[in-house]
C-alpha cells in the first residue's frame, strides 16, 4: 500500500508525499495546470515555448546551470508538455532533496527577473527548429495537427498542437511572454510531488521554507471546453512526401478517466497489441495488406481522442485498409468481444501500471496527474478498480456509441504524384 500525504500551503501549492525508502532516491516533479488548451488562438505554442524557456535561468540560477547542478549530483531531469499541463521534473541522490527543491521554486518565483529578449529569441528559434524537425520536414510529420484541425473548431483548445505555428511563435512579444508566465506558472496553479527517501517532516519543512513566500495569482481567464458535436465524419486525402499511403483517424471520446474512456482504453488494446490483436492480426498477418496498425487513447482532460493510424502495403490501394479497418470495428459493435481479450486487456493494464508505479520519476509523474486533473492524488490506490470492473458488454457498448462514422475525423496522407 503506498503511503500518500496531501496538503496545501498557504500561498496554494498543492504538496503530494509519498514516502518509499527501497531506493536512496527521490523523484521531484511539478505540473502546472497549463498546456496548450491554456492558448488562445493566434497565440499558440506559449505552453511548449516555457517548456524550453525555463531552462534558461532565473534569478539565482544561470542560463542551463538548473541542468548542470542536477547532473553533477548525479540527477537527471526533464520537462514535458500537452494539452493539459507543462511537468518539470528530476530524480536525485536523496541526500540532494533540498538542492532539487530550491532550483524548482528559484523558476517558478523568480524567472521573470532572468527573463530576456535575448532569452526569448533563442529558444523561440530553438522550437522554430524543433517544430521543423518533428512536423514540416519529416514524412507524416504533420498528421496529428492535420486530424486536430479537422477535429476541434477553430477556437476551440484543441484545435491545434502543443508546438504551436510558426506565425505566433513569431508574433510573440517579450510582454507576452510575460503575461501568460505571470497568468500561469504560480503555486496555486501547480502541484508538487515527492517520492522516495526522504523523512516527511524535513520534506514538510523544505517545501514551506522553498516555496512559501511565492505569492499566488489572480483569477484565470475562463475557457469553454464544450466541444461542438458533429454530426457526420470529417475527412481528408492530402498528397505528400511520403513512401507509402497512410490513413488517420481520431474518434471522439469523453474526458480521460471517465468510464467510457477506461473501456476505450482497454478496446484499443483488443485491437492493437500483439499478433492476437484484432486489427494488427487481420490486417498485418493474414490479409497482409498493411504494414503496421495501432490504436491509442490519448491522456486528455477536456475531452477524450482514441487516434488509430495504419500504413498500406507497398501497391495496396489505401481504400483496402480502410474498408478491412470498418470490418472489423464492425465485427466488434455487432458480436462484442471475448471473455479472453478482456482478460488480456485487463492484464496489459495491470502490466503497464505495475510498470508505471515500480519507478519513483513515473510513480511520481502519474500522482501528480491525478492531483491536478482529478483533485485525487490517492486515486493511484485504486486507479485499476475501474478496469478490473469493465465488463465485455462495456467494450461493445463503447464501440457502438463512439466507433461510428459520424464521431470520427479522417485524414489519409498518399504519395505525391511524380
Amino acid at each position: 500500500m503506498l503511503s500518500i500525504e496531501d496538503y496545501r500551503l498557504p500561498n496554494g501549492l498543492r504538496v503530494v508525499l509519498n514516502e518509499d525508502h527501497s531506493a536512496p532516491l527521490v523523484a521531484i516533479n511539478l505540473w502546472y495546470h497549463v498546456g496548450s488548451k491554456n492558448e488562445r488562438r493566434g497565440r499558440t505554442g506559449f505552453a511548449h515555448l516555457f517548456e524550453h524557456m525555463l531552462f534558461s535561468g532565473s534569478e539565482h540560477v544561470g542560463n542551463t546551470e538548473h541542468f548542470r547542478y542536477v547532473q553533477s549530483v548525479g540527477g537527471v531531469l526533464n520537462g514535458t508538455t500537452f494539452f493539459d499541463r507543462t511537468n518539470y521534473f528530476e530524480t536525485l541522490p536523496s541526500n540532494y532533496l533540498a538542492l532539487g527543491l530550491w532550483l524548482e521554486s528559484d523558476r517558478m518565483g523568480f524567472f521573470l527577473p532572468a527573463l530576456s529578449q535575448d532569452k526569448l529569441d533563442i529558444q523561440r528559434d530553438v522550437v522554430k527548429e524543433e517544430r521543423r524537425q518533428l512536423y514540416d520536414n519529416v514524412p507524416y510529420g504533420t498528421a496529428f495537427e492535420r486530424l486536430l484541425h479537422l477535429a476541434y473548431e477553430p477556437d476551440y483548445s484543441y484545435h491545434w498542437p502543443t508546438i504551436g505555428s510558426m506565425e505566433d511563435l513569431t508574433a510573440a512579444s517579450l510582454d507576452d511572454v510575460r503575461k501568460f508566465f505571470s497568468t500561469w506558472y504560480r503555486p496555486d496553479n501547480c502541484v508538487l510531488t515527492l517520492v522516495g527517501d526522504f523523512v516527511p517532516s524535513q520534506a514538510r519543512e523544505l517545501a514551506a521554507q522553498y516555496f512559501g513566500d511565492i505569492p499566488p495569482g489572480k483569477s484565470f481567464p475562463p475557457f469553454d471546453l464544450i466541444r461542438r458535436e458533429t454530426r457526420s465524419e470529417r475527412r481528408e486525402t492530402f498528397p505528400a512526401r511520403v513512401p507509402l499511403p497512410r490513413i488517420y483517424r481520431l474518434y471522439h471520446l469523453p474526458r480521460m478517466g471517465d468510464r467510457d474512456w477506461i473501456a476505450g482504453d482497454l478496446l484499443s488494446t483488443v485491437l492493437t497489441s500483439d499478433k492476437a490483436s484484432r486489427l494488427e492480426r487481420a490486417l498485418v498477418y493474414e490479409k497482409q495488406i498493411a504494414t503496421d496498425v495501432a490504436v491509442y487513447v490519448l491522456p486528455t482532460e477536456a475531452t477524450g481522442m482514441l487516434l488509430l493510424q495504419a500504413t498500406a502495403k507497398e501497391d495496396v490501394p489505401i481504400d483496402d485498409v480502410e474498408h478491412a479497418i470498418d470490418d472489423e470495428i464492425e465485427r466488434v459493435v455487432v458480436g462484442g468481444i471475448t471473455e479472453d481479450e478482456l482478460t488480456r486487456a485487463r492484464n496489459r493494464a495491470e502490466v503497464d501500471f505495475a510498470h508505471q508505479i515500480e519507478n519513483y520519476d513515473t510513480r511520481a509523474d502519474l500522482i501528480g496527474m491525478l492531483a491536478t486533473f482529478f483533485e485525487e492524488p490517492k486515486r493511484i490506490l485504486d486507479w485499476l478498480e475501474p478496469y478490473r470492473a469493465a465488463t465485455a458488454g462495456d467494450l461493445k457498448r463503447v464501440a457502438q456509441t463512439y466507433l461510428v462514422p459520424e464521431n470520427r475525423v479522417t485524414s489519409i496522407f498518399v504519395p505525391e504524384a511524380a
